[in-house]
């Protein structure tokens, strides 16, 4: 009988293990990743995304004062919804100011260039955490397949477990999470096989 699949995945914890590897985060990469997770054996019903839409606004710049102007493009995000079986979840990205890139600061004088913009993403585990209680409330899957490393869902982890619902967490290589959850290993850097 073949075990019906939804996929879950924070758009941020792929994004950084794909640029950790070296791989191109595109909305190709994305499907093609999802894809991979699901057996021969199973039926997927649907793909969850979640991400933030790119900051836009004006600031002004840490040192010189002039103004830093952010441009949206996030037109990427509307193309994945579009594609077979995906739904795109967003949140809102914040302003949090200026980061140092580097600790301790240079000596010889500060220039814009040694900060970084810092960003929060805001609303997106509570999105997480809501899905996953419709899903169990609906019994809309067999086998939930989690793509995150935010420790507050495991509450909402939890109660998925409780129910009839088997949750499975996809571990990176160096970055295990789910330790107590069946677990899936992969390697941004290959082709994403699944194992148990």
């Amino acid at each position: 009988m073949m075990k019906r699949v939804i996929i879950q995945i924070d758009g941020g914890h792929l994004r950084a293990h794909s640029r950790r590897d070296g791989v191109d985060y595109t909305v190709d990469f994305i499907e093609d990743f999802a894809h991979t997770l699901v057996r021969k054996t199973e039926e997927l019903v649907r793909v969850i995304y979640y991400d933030c839409r790119p900051f836009q606004g004006e600031t002004p710049l840490p040192v010189s004062g002039e103004t830093s102007i952010f441009k949206s493009g996030g037109g990427w995000l509307d193309e994945l919804a579009s594609r077979d079986y995906f739904v795109v979840r967003t949140g809102v990205l914040k302003f949090r100011g200026w980061k140092p890139k580097q600790l301790p600061l240079p000596s010889n004088g500060l220039s814009d260039q040694d900060f970084r913009p810092d960003f929060e993403q805001k609303g997106l585990d509570l999105r997480l955490g809501l899905d996953m209680a419709k899903i169990v409330e609906t019994q809309s899957c067999d086998r939930l397949i989690l793509v995150s490393a935010d420790t507050d869902l495991i509450p909402a982890m939890q109660i998925v477990r409780q129910s009839a619902i088997q949750i499975i967490g996809v571990d990176f290589p160096n970055s295990p999470l789910h330790g107590r959850f069946l677990r899936i290993s992969t390697s941004c850097a290959k082709s994403y096989g699944r194992t148990r």
